[in-house]
């Protein structure tokens, strides 16, 4: 039968993400718009956006945090292109957003000690494969397939080399051993559901070290500077920012990390992403017409659930196009250059509630298309 209940929330988006439950657009303040970001006010928010990062994830001390321009990829690229070159290279990638890496550091920075492990949709290269003397290149969570690295244990504590880390579809929902990343990125319209355009960019000691010691061979544009005569631009990690920040968006991020402080904090975040994951977990385990796309149970997303089915790919649109319809989930169609199927995000922003509302649907929707 159809259902009748819906989801009050039907945003399964996987960036931008779900707004927190109860967010108000008017309940921001206004005082900082309209006002420089350089000023003493403004930069006091955005270097309060950077304290509270910091406290919120439990960075090691020493840590840095800066916000820079052009969400998580012109973080991402603006690390790679600062620190890349010094040593060989290790890339591992299992989904579009890390071979875009692989194809960055390949034909536009030409690197030619450089070593690629890749492997398809739904499964994990080898890291073990992993040499401590080089640098090593990898996202966290692999947005598009829905595979993430199960922890951090194939990185050596004694390692030479840094690891660049693209975190935007794991941070704040996944338990990330920062004593073994060097360089992290993610943006704000991921795992909190803030707004986009702004990275952040989180850097170890040894990142700094690299970044004072080592100049690439190319030119580096403004965007991508860091350093001033050897050293490091310590403004960009105390509420400076090399571009002009939007304020409106950086007091939706604030709006978002005091709504998770005020439920518990990363472990209830963490906590909610897994019980959302696990409501797809059964729904999958009782059905055999859908699958996660993941192979290994260990290594699904609990933030990005990619999912296949006995459909054609023609058969998912549809599918897809009736949850729309309906009102009963938005956005929650693969990743263009993904294996057709389905999307959710089920990070701590989406209500456990609006899953289990939404199932339902997924499974009719599923009869309406296969008996057409």
């Amino acid at each position: 039968m159809k259902p009748v209940l819906k989801p009050h929330s039907p945003n399964f988006s996987s960036g931008p993400c779900a707004k927190r439950p109860g967010y108000r657009l008017a309940g921001l303040p206004t005082d900082v718009l309209g006002r420089s970001h350089r000023s003493a006010l403004g930069k006091s928010r955005l270097a309060l956006s950077i304290a509270q990062t910091h406290r919120m994830l439990g960075l090691p001390e020493g840590y840095r945090v800066g916000i820079v321009p052009a969400s998580d990829t012109g973080a991402f690229e603006m690390a790679m292109w600062s620190m890349l070159g010094a040593r060989p290279v290790d890339v591992f990638s299992w989904e579009s957003f890390g071979e875009g890496w692989a194809t960055d550091i390949s034909k536009q920075l030409k690197l030619p000690d450089t070593r690629y492990f890749n492997a398809p949709y739904g499964q994990l290269p080898d890291l073990g494969q992993a040499d401590p003397a080089h640098d090593i290149v990898f996202a966290w969570n692999g947005t598009t397939s829905g595979v993430r690295v199960p922890n951090g244990d194939w990185i050596r504590d004694d390692r030479q080399g840094l690891t660049l880390c693209d975190a935007t579809s794991a941070v704040f929902a996944m338990d990330i051993p920062w004593a073994k990343i060097d360089v992290a990125t993610f943006s704000w319209q991921k795992a909190l559901g803030g707004e986009a355009a702004h990275g952040m960019l989180v850097l170890s000691p040894r990142a700094v070290e690299r970044l004072e010691t080592y100049k690439p061979a190319w030119p580096l544009p403004k965007i991508f500077r860091m350093t001033k005569g050897g050293k490091l631009l310590e403004e960009i990690f105390e509420g400076a920012t090399i571009n002009t920040p939007s304020m409106l968006a950086n007091e939706d991020y604030l709006d978002a990390l005091a709504w998770a402080e005020s439920i518990g904090g990363l472990n209830e975040l963490i906590r909610r992403s897994q019980a959302n994951l696990a409501l797809f977990e059964d729904f999958v385990a009782t059905r055999d017409w859908i699958r996660f796309l993941a192979v290994e149970p260990a290594n699904r997303s609990n933030t990005s659930v990619c999912l296949s089915l006995d459909l054609t790919p023609d058969q998912v649109k549809k599918l897809v196009k009736l949850l729309e319809t309906e009102g009963a989930a938005l956005d929650c169609g693969s990743y263009k250059d993904a294996p057709a199927g389905l999307r959710f995000w089920c990070g701590a922003t989406v209500q456990h509630e609006d899953i289990a509302l939404m199932l339902p649907w997924l499974q009719w929707a599923y009869e309406q298309v296969k008996s057409a």
